[in-house]
């Protein structure tokens, strides 16, 4: 089952790995901020910002999808999504691109994408299938 989806993306990188948001759950991008710590949080839990007066909590989408810390880059990202009606940060290594897909397929075990519970659907353009994420499921485990 595929439909034609005209919605748009936003691809990033983690890892060696890219998958994609919908945008309409992005709330804006940033450059890498000074992350202040909270003592005894859960590991995938780096801290919080203060994004113009706003406390936002920010978490590390590698450690999110069971991946080992790397040393942030130049290209580092946060991305602030809205999630159950507050924002929270998620740390990517790379943002790529906005993007739209010519077809989205729905997630199944048998696709052979690494961690493919985390998925809504899988988006194919071309050759190329990139999982996209579902939030509810990222953030809420």
């Amino acid at each position: 089952m595929t439909s034609l989806q005209q919605d748009q993306y936003i691809e990033l990188a983690v890892g060696a790995e890219t998958c994609a948001m919908r945008i309409e759950d992005v709330h804006e991008i940033i450059k890498m901020l000074a992350i202040t710590d909270i003592p005894f949080s859960r590991h995938e839990v780096k801290g919080v910002v203060n994004l113009r007066g706003k406390v936002v909590p920010v978490m590390s989408l590698r450690n999110l999808l069971g991946m080992p810390d790397e040393p942030y880059t130049r290209a580092t990202r946060i991305i602030v999504v809205r999630y159950q009606e507050e924002f929270v940060g998620m740390i990517v290594d790379k943002v790529n691109r906005v993007t739209t897909y010519g077809e989205i397929h729905p997630p199944t075990g048998q696709t052979g994408i690494p961690h493919a519970g985390v998925y809504q659907g899988i988006g194919q353009r071309d050759d190329r299938l990139i999982g996209i994420l579902k939030l509810e499921d990222i953030l809420g485990g």
